[in-house]
């Protein structure tokens, strides 16, 4: 199920981060959330298949043609946490402040194994993006960066 592991790895009694659920499809979101846990980084989530499909950036997220970034895929999060901010208590998978640094419009353009291409139209981060699979740091790494 999509979002077991999700769930696998919070206490909802402790965490204020919402259990949620998958649901049809309910808009085309994307939302970054500026992640100050064991080191500061972002979290890209874009909305796919009834959840929000999320990489950690461990550099603020690249809004000029050429700047490219690290992105590790991590596990799917629920639309519920598009509107997410807060602070995970320590102990906690994720401890730490979250808090919104982009939000907007996620338009897919193509979506292969290795390779998403998409539209964002953000305060921020707008324009055609692409996340590329690579070797690097492991099987779950992706090159994203702002196309022309």
């Amino acid at each position: 199920m999509p979002l077991d592991e999700y769930n696998k790895l919070r206490d909802f009694s402790k965490s204020p981060e919402p259990k949620g659920s998958v649901k049809p499809h309910a808009g085309n979101i994307f939302v970054v959330h500026e992640h100050d846990a064991r080191h500061l980084h972002y979290d890209l989530r874009l909305e796919m298949g009834g959840v929000l499909r999320s990489w950690a950036v461990p550099k603020e997220p690249p809004v000029k043609e050429g700047e490219k970034r690290l992105a590790i895929q991590t596990e799917d999060h629920p639309l519920e946490y598009a509107d997410f901010e807060g602070t995970i208590p320590e102990g906690m998978y994720g401890a730490g402040a979250v808090r919104i640094w982009d939000k907007g419009e996620f338009i897919l353009e193509s979506e292969k194994d290795n390779e998403l291409l998409f539209e964002l139209r953000g305060k921020k981060l707008t324009g055609r993006y692409a996340m590329i699979k690579t070797r690097f740091k492991g099987k779950d790494s992706w090159l994203f960066f702002k196309r022309k």
